[in-house]
């Protein structure tokens, strides 16, 4: 019998091993489907664990207000995220994308003090440049020109929008539990991507066994029981410290590409990355300094 540290600590490494390896399968998924039709299959796949846990759980109904915004959520932070990643992961590698999506918590922290009135000192504010200035570097170590439309910028768009949905659907988390939340966010996301449902069954059906293989554990591991096994680690260290798990995910997405796919980081990426990842574990310190003198 696991001991509630135990579990924690499991279901967290669970959530950074599925999402890490998420990246260098999405590079061989796209190799048999398309990025919208991708994301439709993936998150239809996705969506049927939870229509079952809310079936057998019972969870307290959102009210309307509530499910709307996780409907908008939904829209943002996986319909448009997933459409801008995949397309974005035609050109980037997986290494990369992955250093890009870590600067989520500085575009939430952002918005957060935008919409939320959160405070965002001067330390947040260099640590955002610095964070800013990897992804910079990142872009230039890819292929194609640095302008807006290429794939570095469609994923740190994709990073943008999911913070965006994190600030939207904070409150909601907190009157309904992390669980129920991501439920009812992967069935939302899947309905606003089933126009493209059809095309995904049509070219998984001719797909090869590896991007067939991909696309299931892309729906069925990573998004679904990644997000599930989330809900149990955020329960039990709470967000703050939970997310601190995330700061491995870039280093080990690396590591199964170059695995997997024989894709090794070019020194840009490398570099950059840890930039990135340095703007976003300054970013966590400076907000939590900020959090402590408000308490005081």
């Amino acid at each position: 019998m696991f001991s509630q540290a135990t579990l924690g600590l499991t279901c967290a490494l669970i959530t950074v091993l599925s999402w890490a390896a998420a990246f260098p399968l999405i590079g061989v998924a796209l190799s048999g489907l398309d990025p919208l039709p991708l994301a439709a299959v993936r998150f239809a796949l996705a969506a049927c664990p939870a229509v079952i846990w809310l079936a057998i759980k019972r969870p307290e109904m959102p009210k309307l207000v509530d499910l709307a915004r996780l409907g908008l959520g939904s829209a943002l932070g996986i319909s448009i995220y997933n459409w801008l990643l995949n397309t974005g992961q035609q050109t980037v590698s997986p290494g990369a994308a992955s250093f890009i999506i870590n600067t989520l918590p500085i575009w939430t922290a952002m918005l957060a003090t935008v919409f939320l009135r959160d405070r965002f000192g001067i330390g947040a504010w260099i640590a955002t440049a610095l964070s800013f200035s990897g992804v910079v570097l990142i872009a230039v170590g890819q292929p194609g020109p640095m302008r807006f439309g290429n794939g570095s910028s469609l994923i740190l768009l994709a990073s943008m929008l999911s913070a965006t949905y994190f600030v939207l659907v904070r409150g909601v988390i907190a009157r309904y539990g992390p669980a129920t939340c991501t439920c009812w966010t992967l069935i939302t996301g899947a309905l606003w991507l089933t126009p493209w449902l059809p095309d995904g069954m049509a070219q998984i059906s001719v797909a090869s066994v590896s991007v067939i293989s991909a696309v299931l554990f892309l729906g069925l591991v990573s998004a679904s029981l990644g997000y599930a096994t989330w809900s149990i680690a955020i329960g039990h260290f709470g967000p703050a410290s939970a997310a601190n798990f995330l700061y491995l995910v870039p280093p080990i997405a690396v590591a199964l590409a170059w695995t997997l796919s024989g894709i090794a980081p070019d020194i840009l990426t490398l570099i950059g990355g840890m930039v990135a990842i340095t703007g976003v574990v300054m970013l966590r310190i400076s907000m939590a300094r900020l959090a402590r003198k408000a308490t005081v």
